[in-house]
């Protein structure tokens, strides 16, 4: 049986607080009702998440500790902000200037220190199942998981205009045999998986070869052959399901090459060499110019990360490669990237949400076999960015310990993250999707986190 969604509060189970994932929930509100009808809600247009795979340093970037003995705070200075008394790492000075803009939450908590499992976590809000007698090492993408956030989005608010809920760019998270949970539509079936893009936006030859029509077929043409094309589908195998599901992915193609729009956000020779200088000739630089230009044509979700998979994932030479490649390529483009939306003035309808899966270690160590040392995962707490669609920009949320290790405030869970998106994005707090079993599961499962729109520390 296929899954469904339904939006009546009286309509499904509630459950209640179990997709808040390895986070103590102090100071909760009265009823669910009151953390999630927010000002923020509605107020998005589109979501950019840049996930920033692999687990970046709390400690080297956002939450500096520079009190703290060496062999936790590491190599790098603190600078400060345009946040009175807040400081960030010194190999940041764009966003240093520009921290009025975004909200910084260093309480974000779970409790997968795996990337496979908190990858998971991150993107569907849910806890990743891992089979009995199996390791958690060995558990990869399956269609038996809970659907990404944006499949669910995608699932709930099916779109009519030819351009799809999500996109996700540069390249699959995949390596070697292993392909990390949490990206596709699970259980919620293929048809609602995000467009995945596997290509680098920096180079010259880079051009969405799946939207060129050929030569001499024009949008008039394409549509004659689509009617066409529609008139035999008319037949009892339409019931068949796979013949079904091909159908779908015909009617997608259609969609996405009769509207112009999409296809034009590919053309990344229309900008300027000046705009491509400003985000970084490199491929997360260029990455997010991308994002920003399939935002303008229209796209609810876009996703894009900083290199392949576990690129922050920085056991060894943490300090070299931050400062040599990953600070300054995040700092160049994130502040052209919040420049140029800001100056359209689609930075009040675009929520931009900046984090990893986990975070690292606060104690410095060296792994077997190594000389330059490193930090290992920690999700016990770490650090996420907040801009745009109503949250107040200049702030710190959360606060943690003297070694960035855990918060001494109130924590909050990627399902909270997630909450957060969806419901800036539109979507009620009693939205419910039944996976095959028919189980009910609220979509919505963590708290709006309230203070990026009140302003307040929680």
């Amino acid at each position: 049986m296929l899954p469904k969604y339904v939006s009546d509060r009286r309509g499904f189970l509630r459950i209640g607080a179990a997709g808040v994932v390895g986070c103590s929930l102090p100071n909760l509100p009265a009823t669910a009702a009151e953390g999630k009808q927010l000002a923020g809600k509605g107020r998005a247009k589109s979501v950019l998440l840049v996930m920033l795979s692999g687990g970046p340093s709390q400690l080297d970037m956002w939450d500096p500790k520079p009190n703290a003995p060496e062999e936790v705070r590491g190599e790098f200075s603190a600078t400060s902000t345009a946040i009175p008394g807040v400081a960030i790492c010194e190999h940041m000075p764009k966003l240093a200037q520009q921290a009025q803009r975004w909200a910084m939450v260093r309480t974000l908590a779970h409790k997968e220190h795996n990337h496979l499992l908190a990858t998971h976590v991150a993107l569907t809000g849910r806890p990743t199942p891992v089979p009995r007698g199996g390791s958690d090492l060995d558990r990869v993408e399956s269609r038996s998981d809970f659907p990404n956030f944006a499949s669910a989005l995608d699932f709930i608010k099916p779109p009519t205009d030819g351009i799809p809920t999500a996109v996700s760019l540069p390249n699959y998270f995949i390596e070697g045999p292993l392909t990390w949970p949490g990206q596709h539509a699970g259980f919620l079936g293929a048809k609602h998986d995000p467009w995945q893009i596997n290509g680098n936006p920096n180079n010259a030859a880079f051009r969405m070869q799946a939207l060129a029509m050929r030569e001499g077929v024009t949008r008039d043409r394409l549509q004659t052959r689509r009617q066409l094309l529609d008139t035999f589908n008319r037949s009892d195998v339409r019931s068949n399901g796979p013949v079904s599901a091909f159908h779908d992915q015909q009617q997608a193609a259609f969609d996405l090459l009769t509207s112009g729009n999409v296809v034009d956000a590919f053309e990344m020779a229309k900008e300027t060499d000046e705009t491509r200088e400003r985000y970084g000739r490199n491929q997360f630089g260029q990455s997010l110019l991308l994002a920003k230009r399939l935002i303008e044509a229209g796209v609810p979700v876009v996703q894009a990360a900083m290199g392949i998979v576990q690129t922050w994932d920085t056991h060894t030479d943490n300090w070299g490669k931050l400062k040599n490649r990953l600070l300054p390529q995040l700092d160049q483009g994130l502040a052209a990237l919040m420049d140029d939306l800001e100056a359209s003035g689609r930075l009040e309808e675009t929520m931009v949400v900046v984090m990893g899966e986990f975070g690292r270690t606060p104690k410095v160590s060296t792994l077997p076999g190594q000389t330059i040392p490193g930090r290992d995962h920690w999700a016990h707490a770490y650090s996420g960015l907040f801009a745009g669609a109503g949250i107040a920009g200049g702030q710190v949320i959360g606060q943690t310990d003297h070694q960035a290790a855990y918060p001494v405030t109130r924590c909050w869970s990627p399902a909270d993250v997630l909450t957060t998106m969806l419901s800036g994005l539109g979507v009620d707090q009693d939205v419910a999707i039944y996976d095959p079993l028919q189980r009910p599961h609220h979509l919505l499962n963590g708290n709006v986190i309230a203070p990026l729109y009140t302003g307040t520390s929680a």
